[in-house]
């Protein structure tokens, strides 16, 4: 511990006084058209940027439907519902009626919210 305050000393003996070196530092500032201030700042430091927060992603699911007229119009029952699904029970067919077979059947009451809405048959 001793010898290393006395390396300590030593360097702190070394060093040039502060006074002649902040003198320097805003002179050499003044030659390329700074201020000192505007170079070392306030000591405040700017807030970091605000990252967006990570969404979880969720896995990858069997398809649910599945258009009869075109094979690889599919939908798992996840968010919105396509187009062509959309335009189907617009003309007075059910989603239901595009169920794949074996993979999921439909629920009774769809309005219910957190409950499971597919059933796998075992």
């Amino acid at each position: 511990m001793i010898t290393a305050a006395e390396k300590r000393k030593a360097t702190l003996s070394r060093r040039r006084p502060i006074h002649i070196v902040r003198a320097e530092l805003i002179a050499f500032a003044a030659n390329a058209g700074y201020e000192i201030s505007e170079l070392v700042g306030t000591g405040a430091v700017a807030p970091a940027p605000k990252r967006a927060k990570a969404r979880r992603k969720s896995g990858k699911v069997a398809a649910k439907y599945r258009d009869p007229d075109n094979r690889r119009n599919t939908w798992t029952g996840r968010g919105s519902q396509p187009r062509w699904l959309r335009e189907k029970v617009r003309r007075g067919q059910s989603a239901s009626d595009f169920l794949i077979q074996g993979l999921a059947k439909p629920t009774a009451n769809t309005k219910s919210i957190g409950k499971r809405t597919v059933f796998k048959q075992a």
